[in-house]
C-alpha cells in the first residue's frame, strides 16, 4: 500500500515584491519596410485671392537708325573733306544731320554702319568712315579704267555724344566718287543693333 505525493501550493501573490524603477530605454530598432503609398486625399478648399502686387516699369524700346545718300559727285580737292549728302531715305528723330553729314549718338549701344560708293574712271576713291575724328574702317579703289560699285561695313559700340561720319581723304592723285542727278549711287546707313542699358 502506497501513500499519494504531497505536493504543497505556494500562493504566489504572497512572494510578489513592489514594481520597480523604469530602466533605461534601449537603442533604436532597424527601420522596417516602406509601406505602400496611401490613396491621394481629398482637394482642400481653395485660398483667399491675394493682394494686388505693386505696378512694375514700363518697358522701354529704344531706337536709332539712318539711311541718306548723294546724287551728286564730288572731287576731293581739300584734305580730309566731310561727305555730305542731299537725299534723305530715313533719319529717326533726326539724329542724322544733313547739314554736317554727321550721325550724332544720342541712344548708346552696339551700332551697325554701311557705306556703299560709285567709282571714278581714272580717279582714286579714298574714304574712311570716322569716329570722333579717328578713322575706323577705309573704303578704297584704285585708279581704273572701269567705274565700279564698293562698299564697307563695320559695327561699333558708340557712347552718346558720340559722332560718326564719312571723309574723303586727298592723296597723291585726284580722289572722287561719282553719282548724278537722276540715280543714287552713294549711300550712308545707320542703325542700333542692341541698347547699351539691355541685359
Amino acid at each position: 500500500f502506497s501513500y499519494p505525493q504531497y505536493q504543497p501550493q505556494i500562493n504566489m501573490t504572497i512572494l510578489k515584491g513592489e514594481k520597480g524603477d523604469r530602466g533605461e530605454r534601449g537603442m533604436q530598432g532597424k527601420y522596417g519596410k516602406m509601406g505602400v503609398a496611401g490613396s491621394r486625399g481629398h482637394t482642400g478648399p481653395k485660398g483667399q485671392k491675394g493682394s494686388v502686387g505693386a505696378p512694375g516699369e514700363r518697358c522701354k524700346s529704344h531706337y536709332a537708325a539712318f539711311s541718306v545718300g548723294r546724287k551728286k559727285p564730288l572731287h576731293s580737292n581739300d584734305y580730309y573733306q566731310t561727305l555730305i549728302f542731299d537725299t534723305e531715305f530715313v533719319n529717326l528723330y533726326e539724329h542724322f544731320n544733313m547739314f554736317t553729314g554727321k550721325f550724332y549718338c544720342y541712344v548708346p549701344g552696339i551700332y551697325y554702319f554701311s557705306l556703299n560708293v560709285h567709282t571714278w574712271n581714272q580717279k582714286e576713291t579714298y574714304l574712311h568712315i570716322m569716329r570722333n575724328g579717328a578713322e575706323v574702317v577705309i573704303l578704297y579703289a584704285q585708279v581704273s579704267d572701269r567705274s565700279i560699285m564698293q562698299s564697307q561695313s563695320v559695327m561699333l559700340e558708340l557712347q552718346e555724344q558720340d559722332e560718326v561720319w564719312v571723309r574723303l581723304y586727298k592723296g597723291e592723285r585726284e580722289n572722287a566718287v561719282f553719282s548724278d542727278e537722276y540715280d543714287t549711287y552713294i549711300t550712308f546707313s545707320g542703325h542700333l543693333i542692341k541698347y547699351s542699358g539691355d541685359p
